[in-house]
């Protein structure tokens, strides 16, 4: 994947970061549900520490022609306005159905109560509502990718986008 001109910035300051990294680690720009609120939701719980994992369905990896993340994908996380919130990097991916995700997983997620029950609701929506637009049907052996990941870069608020120090 190709890192967006408007999230280079962003990037390069990760990257200013850490020695450790190159563009070719870079998988995605991501948010968190289908909803701007829904997304501006997910990203805090993301910022907080709280979001440590996400699942998606593997028909829309096929789909779009993407191959679902693997361990070490770095991929930057926006809010719904698209503004650049953190970047985060994929420790572990399993494809499982979606009725064999288990209650740690779904405490991982940090969503709702943090329930298996509360997951199973939320996510079967959130599958419902992909799969109509892609004029599919939900089923609950449908296979799912979860990922887990750690934030790996968090500008202080405020101290991103840097300030222009340009002399007019």
């Amino acid at each position: 994947m190709t890192i967006p001109d408007r999230l280079r910035p962003f990037w390069e300051a990760f990257k200013h970061s850490r020695s450790d990294v190159n563009d070719a680690q870079f998988y995605e720009v991501c948010t968190f549900g289908d909803s701007a609120e829904l997304i501006d939701e997910l990203a805090d719980l993301v910022l907080r520490g709280t979001k440590r994992a996400t699942a998606g369905a593997m028909w829309a990896y096929e789909a779009e022609g993407c191959r679902p993340p693997r361990p070490g994908d770095l991929s930057i996380v926006t809010n719904a306005a698209g503004t650049p919130l953190c970047i985060i990097e994929t420790r572990s991916v399993e494809v499982m159905r979606f009725d064999e995700v288990t209650a740690e997983f779904a405490a991982a997620e940090g969503e709702g109560d943090g329930s298996l029950r509360y997951w199973q609701d939320a996510h079967r929506a959130y599958f419902e509502r992909e799969c109509a637009r892609a004029g599919r049907k939900f089923t609950p052996d449908m296979r799912v990718a979860c990922e887990r990941f750690d934030v790996v870069f968090q500008p202080a608020r405020g101290t991103y986008p840097p300030a222009d120090n340009t002399a007019t």
